[in-house]
């Protein structure tokens, strides 16, 4: 048997063993690995299964039984274990050991240490050593998956800030408003990135085009493909300006990149101040709106949502002529599925009420009144989804 002496010179081996593993930076794995010899070889432990809190309690290191104590749920009794327990027959699978040892820090369990088989293991012996070795171990271990999770976090914040970048260049920074033609938008996304889309594109002197989209997902993916989006669809505007063949290359496009994952409701819109003519497409958007001194009219045909089929089912555009002062309400679904505390819907008929009252003199003002009408209405509810709206007043001599 090793004296005082002896055995401090292993104990102190055996700490400086582990700190040089730990500032040379060496793998989870291979701290654990040179944990359990230190245990086996240096301190002659003979029996030990170290568990660890992570996620779950999952056992990392074991020796010295039969038992694979890898698929040994750890019970719940030591879940709060705040110092150390000798294990008594009642304990089950676990009198194979002699001491349950808790290994804290800062008051937060981190481990416990069930070690047994040998004199200094024994119920008498002193377990200051095993619980510190073990806390250098576990502490070291935390400080990498901490500063792995400030990594990954920094990451995001950089990509996050490069989505927002390129969500920016999507929006067009300049919307007319002109005697004959005023177009104002309000975006306010859910989270610093959103998954929604408006556009304004004037085609020629008569002809204009404004849209508005809503891509699956939310955060840098969905900005992400929202931007390809947009470049590939004022690339085909400058090509041909059907709105059939536009929407139509548009889905091939969003099915062949989005791996049958990714999924854009679509509203396209192009009008004619010569021909006084309005040809639309609505791609599985929610219901927008063509205001009238005749009343409101529903803009509801076209095809499915883009992504989904190749080609387009059903595919239609519809054309309204004669059409000289009008007003155009688009926007995403987030405004219309705001939810107040009863988990009750702002829903479509609320939205019409603001537009049965004929054209808006003033579009900023109406955007202004239905923000208010939101938020009168969820109280404290936050908001879920993104928001959108695009209004586009014309009048045509």
């Amino acid at each position: 048997m090793p004296n005082g002496l002896d055995i401090k010179d292993l104990e102190l081996n055996a700490l400086l063993e582990i700190t040089q593993a730990i500032n040379n930076n060496l793998a989870e794995e291979d701290l654990f690995r040179i944990y359990k010899f230190t245990l086996l070889a240096d301190l002659k432990v003979q029996r030990l299964a170290l568990y660890v809190k992570d996620v779950n309690w999952d056992c990392k290191v074991h020796f010295g039984t039969q038992t694979d104590w890898t698929k040994v749920f750890l019970p719940q009794f030591f879940w709060d274990l705040c110092e150390v327990r000798e294990l008594a027959d009642c304990d089950e699978e676990f009198q194979e050991f002699e001491l349950a040892i808790p290994v804290t820090h800062k008051d937060r369990l981190l481990a416990v240490v069930f070690v047994g088989g040998n004199e200094r293991s024994g119920k008498k012996s002193n377990t200051t050593f095993l619980k510190a070795l073990t806390n250098i171990i576990i502490v070291a271990i935390e400080n990498k998956k901490l500063a792995r999770k400030q990594l990954q976090q920094e990451a995001y914040r950089k990509e996050l800030e490069i989505a927002k970048k390129v969500q920016n260049f999507l929006f067009p920074k300049e919307l007319p408003k002109t005697h004959r033609l005023k177009i104002e938008a309000v975006y306010l996304p859910h989270q610093d990135v959103g998954g929604d889309y408006y556009d304004y594109l004037a085609i020629d002197n008569d002809r204009f085009l404004v849209c508005v989209a809503d891509v699956s997902g939310k955060g840098v993916p969905a900005a992400l493909l929202m931007s390809n989006f947009q470049a590939s669809l004022r690339t085909l505007v400058r090509k041909t300006q059907d709105p059939m063949e536009i929407v139509a290359e548009l889905n091939h496009i969003i099915t062949d990149s989005g791996n049958a994952e990714n999924f854009i409701t679509f509203f396209l819109g192009i009008y004619d101040f010569h021909d006084k003519s309005f040809e639309y497409v609505n791609c599985g958007h929610n219901p927008l709106y063509l205001v009238t001194a005749e009343g409101v009219q529903e803009l509801n045909d076209g095809t499915t949502i883009l992504g989904m089929f190749d080609p387009l089912p059903f595919l239609k555009t519809v054309r309204i002529e004669n059409l000289t002062d009008f007003f155009f309400f688009g926007y995403t679904d987030g405004l219309t599925e705001t939810f107040n505390a009863a988990d009750e819907q702002y829903g479509e008929e609320r939205l019409r009420e603001f537009l049965e009252g004929g054209i808006p003199a003033d579009i900023n003002k109406l955007h202004l009144d239905i923000f208010k009408s939101l938020d009168e209405f969820r109280v404290d509810v936050p908001y879920r989804d993104d928001i959108t709206m695009l209004s586009c007043l014309v009048k045509n001599p």
